[in-house]
C-alpha cells in the first residue's frame, strides 16, 4: 500500500496571494509595521442592514441545512437581480449557491470538464484559474494580454488557440489582477467566436459592480440567445457588498448543467451556511443595497485615482488606470535585473520578497498571474496606508543598484 499523497493534490501550486499575505501577518505579529497591498478584500465592514438580517435569522432558528442549490428565497432573489440588472431571465432551477464564487467556478469546471479537455485563459488571470482547471483533468490553454492592449485578450487572439478539443473559455471582466473592462464590441466578438467554434464560456462577474469613468459592464449571457445557451454566469456578494467572510457565490446557466454542478455539490460540499444565505438574500434585495455599494466604489475610485499617480512618479514603476475592480498592475520591468544588497531581482517573485523584508510593504508578484515583469496592488485600503505604503516603495526603488 501505497503512503503517497495524490498526483492531483501533490501537483496543485499553493495561492501566492495567500502565501505572501500569511507572511505578512507573521511580521505583523512580531510587531513590525507591515503594509499589505495583497488581499482581493473590501476594508469595509459588511453593511448594516445585511448584519441585521443574519441577526434576524438567527432569532428565527434558520440554522438548519437548506437545499443543495441554495434556498428558494436567495435563488429567487438572484433570478430577479440578474434580470433587473443584466438582461439576463434565470428560472430558481437555473441557479446554484456555493461556498464563494470560487466554488461555483470550479463546481461549473467539475460539471462541464473531462480529462484532456482544454480550458482557454486570458492572461493575466486569477491565479486559482490555471489550478482549478488542472484540478478538474482540464488542461489550461493561456492567451497572454499584452499591457499595451490595456491586457485586453480579443477574439482575434483567441481563435487562434481555439482547437478540437477546446470546451471552455474563463472570461473575467472587470478583471483581477488589471482592473480591465472588456467592452460590448469585444464581448460581441468573443461570443461570436464561443457560438461559432462551440464552446462554453464561464463568465465571472464578481467585480461587476465596481467599475470605473463611465465604463459598462456587460454580460455575455445577454448577447444573444446562442451565447446564453452557452454561457455559466458567476457572481457572488463578496466584493460589491463586502462580504467576503460569509462565503456566498453562485452561478446561473442552462439547467442540464446547474444540475449536474447540484449533483457534484451535493457530494462535496452538501448547501452553503444558511445564515449567510438569508442575509444575502437580503442584501440583493433591499432598495439600501444600491447607495451602500455606491459609497464604496466612491471611496475606491479615489483610491485608485491615488495610487496610480503615486505610484508613476516613482522612477521605473509604471501602471495604468484601471476602469474595474479595486486592483492595479505595477511595471516593473525596468527594475528587474537591479541588485538590493547581495539580492539580484531577476523576477518579480525576487523583488516582492525583498520589498516585504526591507520595506515592510507586501505585494504580489506578476509570476502569480501569469504576468512576469509586473507586480499587483490591491487599493481596498485607506488612503493614509497607500501614502505611506507608495513612501515606502519609493524608498525601496532608491536604494537598488
Amino acid at each position: 500500500m501505497s503512503l503517497e499523497l495524490s498526483h492531483v493534490c501533490g501537483a496543485i501550486a499553493p495561492s501566492p496571494t495567500l502565501s505572501i499575505n500569511a507572511k505578512a501577518n507573521e511580521m505583523r505579529a512580531k510587531g513590525l509595521d507591515v503594509i499589505s497591498f495583497c488581499a482581493g478584500e473590501p476594508d469595509f465592514v459588511t453593511p448594516q442592514y445585511i448584519r441585521t438580517a443574519a441577526h434576524e435569522a438567527l432569532d428565527m432558528g434558520l440554522t438548519r441545512y437548506t437545499p443543495v442549490s441554495g434556498t428558494i428565497g436567495l435563488r429567487r432573489a438572484i433570478c430577479d437581480k440578474l434580470r433587473r440588472e443584466n438582461e439576463l431571465d434565470y428560472t430558481p432551477d437555473q441557479i446554484i449557491v456555493s461556498n464563494g464564487a470560487k466554488a461555483s467556478i470550479y463546481t461549473a469546471l467539475a460539471a462541464i470538464v473531462n480529462p484532456g479537455d482544454e480550458v482557454i485563459i486570458p492572461t493575466p488571470c486569477w491565479v486559482s484559474y490555471p489550478e482549478m482547471v488542472r484540478i478538474a483533468g482540464g488542461v489550461p490553454v493561456l492567451v497572454e494580454g499584452k499591457a499595451e492592449k490595456n491586457f485586453i485578450v480579443e477574439a482575434e487572439d483567441l481563435a487562434p488557440f481555439v482547437t478540437e478539443r477546446t470546451k471552455a473559455l474563463i472570461l473575467n471582466t472587470p478583471n483581477n489582477p488589471n482592473g480591465c473592462v472588456w467592452n460590448r464590441r469585444q464581448i460581441q466578438n468573443i461570443a461570436a467566436l464561443a457560438v461559432k467554434s462551440g464552446f462554453y464560456v464561464i463568465s465571472d462577474e464578481i467585480y461587476e459592480k465596481l467599475i470605473y469613468d463611465g465604463e459598462e459592464h456587460v454580460s455575455i449571457a445577454s448577447i444573444n440567445e446562442e451565447i446564453y445557451a452557452q454561457t455559466i454566469v458567476i457572481n457572488g456578494v463578496s466584493k460589491a457588498y463586502a462580504m467576503t467572510g460569509w462565503r456566498i457565490g453562485y452561478a446561473a446557466g442552462p439547467k442540464k448543467i446547474i444540475k449536474a454542478m447540484s449533483s457534484f455539490q451535493s457530494q462535496v460540499a452538501s448547501g452553503s451556511n444558511s445564515i449567510a444565505q438569508y442575509a444575502a438574500e437580503e442584501a440583493l434585495k433591499s432598495p439600501k443595497g444600491p447607495d451602500c455599494i455606491e459609497q464604496m466604489r466612491r471611496a475606491y475610485d479615489v483610491r485608485r485615482k491615488d495610487i496610480v499617480a503615486r505610484l508613476n512618479a516613482i522612477p521605473g514603476i509604471h501602471c495604468q488606470m484601471p476602469k474595474g475592480a479595486f486592483y492595479v498592475m505595477l511595471d516593473v520591468r525596468e527594475l528587474l535585473g537591479k541588485s538590493c544588497g547581495n539580492v539580484v531581482l531577476d523576477n518579480t517573485e525576487a523583488l516582492a520578497s525583498q520589498l516585504l523584508e526591507r520595506a515592510w510593504v507586501a505585494v504580489v508578484p506578476g509570476e502569480a498571474f501569469c504576468a512576469q515583469g509586473f507586480c499587483r496592488m490591491s487599493y481596498a485600503t485607506s488612503l493614509e496606508r497607500i501614502h505611506v505604503g507608495v513612501e515606502r516603495i519609493r524608498t525601496f526603488v532608491d536604494m537598488l543598484s
